[in-house]
């Protein structure tokens, strides 16, 4: 835990003082006991005084205008743009992060933009985005900041998409839940083990994320697992991870297998071959999945979405582009009349494969 330093913050909720005089951040299952001028591994939640606050109120580490495809979400307003952003920090300590520079950032000179919430909602709707995601790092650590610009996003009629881990305990979770329309949960591995050794966490939270989103709210659903070279890719992993996603979650709910590449403090270890992914991908489908895809490789067969009733071709996609869109206004099946579970709202977009960075709020 570090010293505290003179930055802009707001109070925190979700924490409660201890008989000790501490004070124990309650937001995810780490419980955080903070004495004055301590922070907790998640680095942005800070002892103030007598309370808890969040040190990146306002703050983002940068804003880009994104295919909703790259979130990854694919039966989510396909091919819509999506406006982008992040903070600073994290609640796990994953060794292979892909955007560390950002997610185990300990220097606030990396937070260049200034927004409040009703200037990020005004960007989003100006630029054409039907939704904002709130990803790089992981938005339930920033949870104040993400609930209201959920508000101001939703009276401008655009949407929310959370990009996280699903290290959030239960009372927070319900109310950072109710203000996003969809999510991407990335369910690292499939054993303690894995959480332990490889991300400083725990497994069991993270299933209890994806049942409380899956059976609780209305919250559209993707899941995302990084296969790691003799970490989490062994075939009796993977019918593990997928039995369980079918028996409680069910056959729709999307599941991503992507690719990890060499970064952070694994950088010894070989890239995710394709075939691995391939291999998952099969086991994931035997075990009842309906919609499986592969990601971070080019295999435009494994990225599309085909009827789980008649295998016909829906949408087609190759990286972020759609390709083929045969889905009904009513977002059927135009072969044999079955609904495709996702949030369709009349035909696909056109936005592409483009990133577009953008400046928002003081000095945009």
């Amino acid at each position: 835990m570090a010293e505290i330093e003179t930055v802009e913050s707001v109070s925190g909720r979700y924490w409660h003082r201890l008989d000790d005089g501490r004070l124990q951040c309650d937001l995810c299952p780490r419980f955080c006991r903070l004495r004055e001028v301590q922070r907790g591994l998640c680095f942005v939640r800070a002892r103030a005084g007598d309370e808890i606050v969040l040190t990146t109120y306002g703050r983002s580490s940068g804003f880009c205008v994104d295919p909703i495809e790259k979130k990854p979400l694919n039966h989510f307003l396909p091919g819509s743009a999506v406006l982008s952003f992040g903070t600073a920090g994290c609640n796990l300590a994953c060794k292979f992060c892909q955007n560390w520079d950002i997610s185990k950032a300990r220097e606030f000179d990396r937070l260049n933009d200034v927004a409040s919430p009703e200037a990020i909602a005004e960007a989003a709707a100006k630029s054409g985005c039907r939704s904002v995601a709130y990803t790089y790092n992981d938005p339930v650590i920033f949870l104040e900041y993400a609930v209201d610009v959920a508000a101001a996003c939703r009276a401008r009629g655009v949407r929310n998409v959370a990009v996280t881990a699903g290290y959030i305990t239960a009372e927070p979770r319900a109310e950072f839940f109710a203000a996003m329309d969809a999510a991407n949960v990335d369910l690292k591995g499939f054993t303690e083990g894995f959480y332990k050794k490889l991300c400083a966490g725990a497994l069991a939270p993270v299933l209890e994320t994806l049942e409380y989103l899956r059976h609780e709210t209305e919250v559209w659903v993707e899941i995302t697992t990084l296969l790691i070279p003799g970490e989490n890719d062994s075939p009796a992993e993977i019918e593990a991870l997928t039995a369980w996603v079918m028996e409680r979650l069910g056959p729709d709910v999307p599941l991503h297998f992507t690719a990890f590449h060499p970064d952070w403090k694994m950088l010894d270890r070989r890239a995710t071959p394709p075939e691995t992914l391939l291999r998952a991908r099969r086991i994931a489908r035997e075990a009842g999945l309906n919609h499986v895809f592969t990601g971070n490789v080019h295999h435009e067969a494994t990225q599309t979405t085909h009827c789980p009733a008649c295998e016909a071709r829906l949408i087609g996609r190759d990286w972020y582009e759609i390709t083929h869109w045969a889905l009904t206004d009513e977002g059927r099946c135009p072969d044999c009349g079955t609904a495709l579970a996702g949030r369709f709202d009349g035909p696909a977009g056109n936005w592409g494969r483009r990133r577009s960075p953008m400046r928002v709020g003081i000095g945009a």
